[in-house]
């Protein structure tokens, strides 16, 4: 009897043991500055409550961690918050049963969920047209003009003067390339998203029927006079070797962070990596064309969005609803935008920027936000939607590197991509 009370006396002397925490897996797209900010919020997160362990995972660039996404879902094995960019937000929005909206998550976890603490131009994009959030918008962005003030003055060009308009990125870029000041005078990344999405919006001309797919089924006008007109004018500074092209999603930063492209047009999101570069960098507006009526209008929101799978535990979910509350914390957005070069999400954390002495520390880090909030959206600059834009996009890219090689014109490339993608898109449609 003895010896059973020293067993159970030793028993309860023993220490309890903690209860597992749940954890959440997040698959994200995210490299360089911008995985550095990922892993911090993470790791906050994850220290500022005990039963949840958020764990990020990198899985590629945006196509692909969209792609490993969907491959996941089918196999049984999605994660339980994917970052899927802007261009895939119709194809999780066709995924039922697949997701879960961001506003029930919310809810069902005791959150308040009010849309009008949320910047009105990105919740809009990642909401129903009844404006239910799907999506929480993690890491929005809007595309601006980056320039290398050194290589500026070496050229003979103003450096605190960005150029406005594209006839003047054209003529810096020349003389940045005649004057021998660097190899090449202009790049970008996303000629997709910049130079067709948002080259739309921000001259406000239409990027196809139905309100751009917002309002309905589109079909793609991105063969109109300004089009051309603009892609040929890319395609010629190609040819003198004045513009270079890096690939079809971010490639080009890493040829103006290396000093070897003037000006580059590229997401805010991208700044993290031009300040660790060290460069003596300037920012501008997005460039419009000057001969399109009312441009500048207002640019669309690109980065991307996190997405909840559908089938996870209740557990899992409260989670998920602690992590997006801990998102939307105004401390939490300022870090965020103040570091990556996103836009905060909440109101609350944008006034906090302004209230602070950061943008006048920093110039041109609130283009981004007031290019998107300068003008009230017209049918031309809500942002754009389709059944299948990733495919749209790829069939694009095509038809401009085809272009940019010398192997057609802009006018050629652009009807073909208007063809080939109003066919994706009836077939997507199943028409």
């Amino acid at each position: 009897m003895r010896k059973n009370l020293f067993w159970l006396a030793g028993m309860m002397a023993l220490p309890v043991a903690a209860e597992a925490k749940t954890e959440i897996s997040w698959w994200h797209a995210m490299t360089g500055a911008n995985a550095e900010v990922v892993t911090k919020i993470a790791n906050d997160f994850n220290a500022s409550q005990s039963d949840y362990e958020l764990k990020p995972v990198f899985k590629g660039t945006y196509p692909e961690t969209l792609n490993a996404g969907i491959a996941a879902f089918r196999a049984g094995q999605a994660p339980d918050i994917i970052q899927v960019f802007d261009v895939g937000t119709g194809v999780m929005m066709g995924a039922q049963g697949a997701i879960k909206p961001v506003a029930e998550v919310l809810k069902e976890g005791g959150y308040e969920f009010d849309k009008s603490q949320y910047l009105p131009g990105i919740v809009g994009y990642y909401s129903t047209p009844e404006g239910d959030m799907l999506s929480f918008p993690y890491n929005s962005s809007s595309p601006i003009l980056y320039y290398n003030k050194d290589i500026f003055q070496k050229a003979g060009l103003d450096p605190e003067t960005p150029p406005k308009t594209w006839a003047e990125v054209w003529a810096a870029a020349r003389k940045i390339k005649e004057s021998g000041a660097a190899t090449c005078g202009y790049t970008s990344t996303w000629l997709t998203w910049i130079h067709t999405e948002n080259f739309a919006a921000w001259n406000n001309v239409s990027w196809a029927t139905n309100e751009n797919g917002l309002a309905g089924t589109p079909e793609l006008k991105i063969d109109g006079p300004l089009f051309v007109k603009h892609f040929q004018e890319l395609a010629d500074l190609a040819k003198e070797g004045v513009f270079v092209y890096g690939g079809r999603t971010s490639e080009a930063k890493q040829n103006f962070t290396s000093g070897e492209c003037g000006i580059l047009t590229e997401s805010s999101g991208g700044l993290g990596d031009i300040v660790k570069s060290g460069m003596n960098y300037g920012i501008g507006q997005l460039p419009y064309d000057e001969t399109a009526e009312g441009a500048p209008q207002n640019t669309t929101p690109g980065g991307a969005s996190l997405w909840v799978m559908g089938g996870k535990s209740d557990e899992t979910y409260k989670g998920v609803a602690a992590f997006f509350n801990y998102l939307s914390q105004t401390e939490v957005q300022q870090f965020l935008h103040e570091q990556s070069g996103y836009l905060p999400v909440t109101m609350a954390a944008y006034e906090a920027t302004k209230g602070s002495d950061f943008y006048q520390q920093n110039p041109g880090r609130e283009t981004p936000i007031q290019q998107m909030m300068g003008k009230a959206p017209t049918e031309n600059s809500k942002g754009v939607r389709a059944p299948n834009l990733p495919q749209l996009r790829d069939i694009q890219n095509e038809e401009y590197e085809k272009m940019l090689a010398g192997q057609q014109d802009a006018a050629t490339a652009l009807k073909n991509a208007v063809e080939r993608g109003n066919a994706a898109i009836k077939e997507a449609v199943g028409g």
